[in-house]
């Protein structure tokens, strides 16, 4: 069954027309946005994209800053606790004494570091470019700025506010813009995230949560031939650890356990003395979160028994889950709506994945987190993005805001609707 399409008006029409006459402007931005280095560990690139954003999102007026970020603890190769310093975010507030509040997120890092083989944007085809951050998110940052300089036009536009949020560290999972993400959702009424929609349109509907640790094993370290029996071999005690921590991927439903990345060892003629085990965590149900962590404990624990090893866990979850829940469905639902007055078929599925999204449910914020362009092959040096999807999602963000500013589309229900 067709989804019942929104109605638009004269001045509605003439508002969405003219984000079609922005596209040329739109595809070169991205273009010279996506030459631009900004992986997450590169802070020049960071700031270079970060003046960029400054010059573009300052056009729309309200309060733009850079909110500096709190350093986060991490643990480094050599198993100790080390605070990492972060670029800011980016924060816009405009009409904070709305009735209607909105909060629009996007990051501005990407998973390319400085020195990263993928650099340069491509044309594959008229319609296809291949370059860093076209689809994730670079993209969609354009779209949001569209959307919302479409909002600027209505004559409702006194009756929506909104904080957009552009953040530094996305990609490693928000560990520095989490408490930014927390405070402005908590405000909003609903959220809008400019992660890419999938090649042929499709949205992320529930999403998994997801956590990450580290497991740090000594041991003791000794010559292999000469005193080989006076050595603790740290890496065959976190191999064990990780047999251990693989075993409990499909304990709970859609729970799986990741060991992405095992640390330590040097040269052949000595015994290892120190091993980290990094390590991923998605699951589907929240209350999962404690039996998991429980388990990773006893793990540990376990390790730590054996003879002159010591072992001790680091990390946590940064992301809940993101259930497909009723708040969520209606929201999805008025989505869809918009997309039909538009001639888009509206879908969406279920995906292992986290985003900004997962943060701003934690505090309860509806929201559709994958209002970017469409593209794909995401992460990899074959990242791709539909030029011809630039003018049709921010589209679609506009058409949302402006019926939400008009009031056609009641914003102020979604958190009301039963649980």
């Amino acid at each position: 069954m067709k989804p019942t399409a929104l109605l638009l008006n004269a001045e509605e029409r003439a508002i969405l027309q003219a984000i079609s006459l922005r596209e040329t402007s739109m595809i070169e931005r991205v273009k010279a946005w996506s030459a631009i280095n900004s992986g997450s560990t590169n802070p020049a690139g960071l700031d270079r994209q970060r003046a960029a954003l400054v010059s573009a999102f300052s056009t729309l007026g309200g309060q733009l800053e850079e909110v500096a970020l709190a350093d986060v603890v991490e643990i480094t190769s050599d198993g100790e606790p080390l605070k990492r310093a972060f670029a800011p975010s980016l924060v816009l507030r405009q009409r904070p004494e709305a009735a209607v509040q909105v909060v629009l997120t996007g990051h501005y890092d990407t998973v390319f570091g400085a020195d990263h083989g993928f650099q340069e944007w491509r044309m594959l085809d008229a319609d296809t470019i291949n370059g860093p951050g076209t689809a994730d998110m670079k993209g969609g940052l354009l779209v949001m700025l569209e959307a919302l300089t479409a909002l600027e036009q209505s004559p409702h536009k006194a009756n929506l506010g909104y904080t957009v949020i552009i953040s530094p560290d996305e990609e490693i999972g928000s560990p520095a813009s989490a408490p930014l993400l927390a405070k402005y959702g908590a405000q909003a009424d609903l959220g809008m995230t400019y992660e890419p929609a999938l090649a042929d349109g499709s949205l992320s509907g529930a999403r998994k949560g997801s956590g990450n640790f580290a497991l740090i094993v000594r041991g003791k370290a000794a010559h292999a031939g000469r005193e080989h029996h006076m050595g603790r071999n740290a890496l065959v005690a976190a191999t064990q650890a990780i047999q251990s921590l693989a075993g409990l991927s499909g304990q709970r439903d859609g729970l799986t356990i990741n060991p992405a990345k095992l640390e330590g060892g040097g040269p052949n003629n000595v015994v290892p003395d120190l091993a980290i085990v990094r390590f991923n965590v998605r699951l589907s149900l929240p209350q999962d979160a404690q039996w998991v962590e429980s388990e990773f404990t006893k793990i540990a624990a376990q390790i730590d028994a054996l003879d002159g090893i010591s072992a001790t866990l680091a990390g946590g979850f940064t992301r809940p889950p993101k259930p497909m829940a009723p708040a969520n469905a209606r929201l999805f639902e008025i989505t869809r709506a918009a997309g039909a007055a538009l001639g888009l078929d509206i879908r969406w599925r279920d995906t292992g994945g986290v985003c900004e999204g997962n943060n701003l449910w934690a505090v309860g914020c509806p929201n559709v987190d994958t209002l970017g362009v469409r593209g794909g092959n995401i992460h990899s040096a074959e990242e791709f993005a539909l030029l011809s999807s630039f003018v049709e999602r921010a589209q679609l963000s506009a058409l949302m805001l402006l019926k939400f500013a008009s009031g056609e589309c009641d914003a102020k229900s979604l958190k009301t609707v039963d649980k």
